[in-house]
């Protein structure tokens, strides 16, 4: 029998979404506050369960894989045909910021299940991510282009706080990014998301991210900021930072935008400017992935674990999406209970987890290449 697998559309730059992606719930700010109204400001939401008519039809893991896998563009072999060291940390400088897209207001991906996965192909690279752990939410990454010799590694888990008119999805976790026929490791985190309430609903990505590339001494230190008057947002979606030759502290680059228009890089040796990230031309008109082989398609991927939430969202079918959401989370706990019982232990099939130094997590790929997948983007 046929597995029913549910993919929806990627997001792309918000001027371009559509009708078919707006699931949103009718009354929605209402549903929001009075959701909210016994939430303490300071709340850790990590256990939030939220109704299924703040949910969008996709997986965190979905969410997390789609900035990686969905572009229109391949950036990662343009990081890695870069001629010298600071044409190639550029052009990651470029990619970091191609992984921010477009928050849809009042609405969040499935907190993923404990083993769930997502795995797809494009033409260049294969994409397997695991959730590795549920208590807290953990995510494990792994991308890798074997032709060329790129691998990407990310460790992600998000500590959402409320501070009353809005909330903050702290990410931690390192990102690496490694070019191995050029023997360099590039090193980054994520901006945070902020939702706010009030006064005027909005997502944005805010906060500072840091690259950077041991091998050749070069950093970059960026910043996500939205640009507000009077408590109003703008649509500006600025992004200001500098690469650095860690080793002198000269500046070498000044980076200015906006991480959802333009992007540009000037050199402060000579002042030329030039464009190092187009979101039009990343970001735009990004397709649904397809399904080439059912049969191989395994259990665990998301778009089968949720299928039944996302075919009811999307209908707005509110009840139903309850009511299928009840019965995956139900089967998590039975799960959960069932191992407590046998006294057994849960662990990743794809990733080893472990502690971190500084406190928080690391994951590592059990494979050395992802193989590559029968859900793949056109």
């Amino acid at each position: 029998m046929d597995k029913n697998i549910v993919l929806t559309k990627p997001f792309s730059l918000e001027k371009e979404s559509d009708g078919d992606s707006d699931y949103r719930a009718p009354n929605l700010m209402k549903r929001i506050l009075s959701l909210f109204k016994n939430v303490r400001p300071g709340s850790d939401l990590t256990r939030f369960q939220l109704p299924a008519e703040f949910n969008m039809p996709k997986s965190q893991l979905q969410c997390y894989g789609e900035e990686v896998y969905c572009g229109a563009c391949d950036m990662l072999s343009r990081c890695n045909n870069g001629e010298s060291p600071i044409d190639r940390f550029i052009s990651v400088v470029a990619w970091s910021i191609s992984t921010r897209r477009p928050v849809i207001f009042g609405v969040a991906p499935y907190n993923p299940i404990l083993g769930e996965t997502h795995h797809v192909s494009t033409p260049n690279l294969n994409v397997l991510l695991e959730q590795v752990s549920h208590h807290p939410p953990v995510t494990a990454l792994h991308a890798t282009n074997e032709k060329e010799k790129i691998e990407t590694i990310w460790c992600s888990y998000v500590v959402p706080k409320f501070n009353g008119a809005a909330v903050e999805g702290q990410v931690h976790g390192k990102r690496e990014l490694k070019l191995h026929n050029h023997g360099e490791t590039y090193e980054m985190n994520a901006p945070h998301l902020m939702i706010r309430f009030l006064p005027v609903p909005s997502c944005d990505w805010v906060g500072n991210v840091h690259i950077r590339c041991p091998e050749s001494a070069i950093e970059a230190e960026l910043c996500y900021t939205s640009h507000t008057l009077f408590g109003f947002r703008s649509s500006r979606k600025s992004i200001k930072g500098k690469i650095i030759d860690s080793i002198s502290t000269k500046i070498l680059y000044e980076i200015n935008g906006n991480w959802d228009s333009i992007v540009t890089a000037k050199d402060t040796n000579n002042g030329e400017v030039r464009v190092i990230y187009d979101a039009k031309e990343v970001i735009s008109g990004l397709q649904t992935p397809v399904v080439k082989d059912s049969e191989c398609v395994w259990g665990s991927e998301s778009a089968v674990v949720w299928s039944e939430v996302s075919e009811a969202i999307m209908k707005k079918e509110w009840e139903k999406a309850t009511e299928a959401k009840k019965c995956v989370e139900e089967r998590q706990r039975e799960l959960s209970r069932e191992r407590i019982t046998k006294g057994e232990t849960w662990l990743p099939k794809h990733f080893t987890l472990s502690h971190s130094k500084e406190g928080g997590w690391n994951c590592f790929p059990i494979q050395n290449w992802v193989p590559p997948s029968p859900i793949q983007t056109l």
